[in-house]
């Protein structure tokens, strides 16, 4: 298969067109068996599965500028991630072409790193803070100057899919504040280890820098903004893809309800079980509102980040609460490693906190809106 994805002011008609894509990609893959496809003590990527959704169908290029062979805006990457999410995909594509190419995108000086990335090559974003998420006055890596070029000193830690980057865009404090600087792993002085994760699915990496040479991307300290804004993209991306989870749990919690029976009837029809489905299924709408009013934001920043705040503060904890429900009316086999509720489970409880838990969003959203 063969196709691209669409340009800036898509159609309903041409989003319909790139779910089912997108849909019907993954589905050959064989949908959730990816995942299980991984190895279990090494989780990552499926590089075939990569390969024909960001090289052949064109995902890899999704919301970068015109200029690189980008396509796309934000309502694009939402429905991608909304899939890849029902399927838990293992792709790089929040890692390399959302945090990554968002970032990227914004420095203005990156346009052959930037194309090499719309072509499916694997980049990685370092920007998290020891706890986890990005703070522009805590950045674990540290830039000087020696003989007019920048060295790297310091560990990034939770670097998505980082065990798998070609390349990697670091986010360096100097003594003009927080620069962006692309970094090659297999150069002197960059050690990557792979740690193990919750999420089979989604692969982390710790980097250590010492004295790693590196390009600077950024100068004056305007890497910190382009990484705020960058995120507020990664956010609605990563909410797309908890609602798609959420939404595949819901589904096969529903056939699971309708098809077991106890005492001669269909475990669906009774009252606790209805309950329990109907407070599932306002999780997952509310989730979807949040998404759809993210992408309606996209065209001005401030309001994307309010917006983006407000789905990251909903979408993880909606998702943890599916994903937990489904395990349980699953009954005993839903807690089986043969069950494929327990990798939904293990994918809300990972997302839940990758860029921020819900309480880190809910105070920047306080910030944001002066409370």
């Amino acid at each position: 298969m063969t196709t691209t994805v669409t340009g800036p002011g898509a159609t309903e008609a041409e989003l319909d067109d790139l779910r089912e894509t997108v849909r019907s990609v993954c589905a050959d893959a064989g949908g959730v068996a990816a995942v299980r496809g991984l190895d279990e003590r090494l989780p990552g990527i499926d590089a075939g599965l990569w390969d024909t959704l960001g090289r052949r169908v064109g995902l890899a290029a999704l919301g970068l500028p015109e200029a690189v062979g980008g396509v796309g805006s934000l309502a694009e990457i939402a429905v991608v991630c909304e899939e890849l999410g029902r399927t838990l995909a293992p792709v790089p594509l929040l890692s390399s072409t959302v945090l990554a190419g968002q970032a990227l995108a914004g420095c203005g000086t990156a346009e052959a790193p930037l194309a090499e990335l719309a072509e499916g090559r694997i980049h990685s974003l370092a920007v998290a803070a020891p706890d986890g998420v990005w703070r522009p006055d805590a950045v674990p890596v540290a830039v000087a100057w020696r003989g007019g070029a920048p060295v790297l000193d310091g560990t990034a830690p939770f670097v998505l899919d980082g065990a798998d980057a070609e390349m990697l865009v670091v986010a360096a404090a100097g003594p003009d504040g927080v620069d962006l600087f692309l970094a090659d792993p297999r150069e002197p002085g960059v050690t990557v280890r792979r740690v193990p994760t919750l999420d089979l699915s989604r692969g982390q990496a710790v980097v250590t820098f010492s004295g790693a040479a590196a390009r600077a991307l950024t100068a004056g300290g305007e890497g910190a903004e382009v990484v705020t804004r960058a995120l507020d993209v990664a956010f609605v991306a990563l909410a797309a893809e908890q609602l798609g989870g959420a939404q595949a749990a819901l589904d096969m919690t529903v056939a699971q309800v309708r098809e077991r029976t106890q005492f001669g009837r269909a475990i669906g029809s009774f009252q606790a079980v209805k309950h329990t489905c109907a407070d599932m299924l306002l999780q997952v709408e509310s989730a979807r509102s949040a998404v759809v009013r993210a992408v309606r934001a996209a065209g001005s920043p401030e309001a994307l980040a309010e917006a983006a705040a407000v789905a990251q503060s909903w979408c993880g904890e909606a998702f943890t609460f599916v994903a937990a429900e489904c395990v349980q009316l699953h009954g005993g086999m839903g807690f089986t490693w043969e069950h494929d509720a327990h990798l939904y489970f293990r994918r809300a409880q990972s997302d839940a906190v990758l860029l921020g838990g819900a309480d880190h969003h809910r105070e920047r959203l306080a910030g944001l809106l002066s409370w």
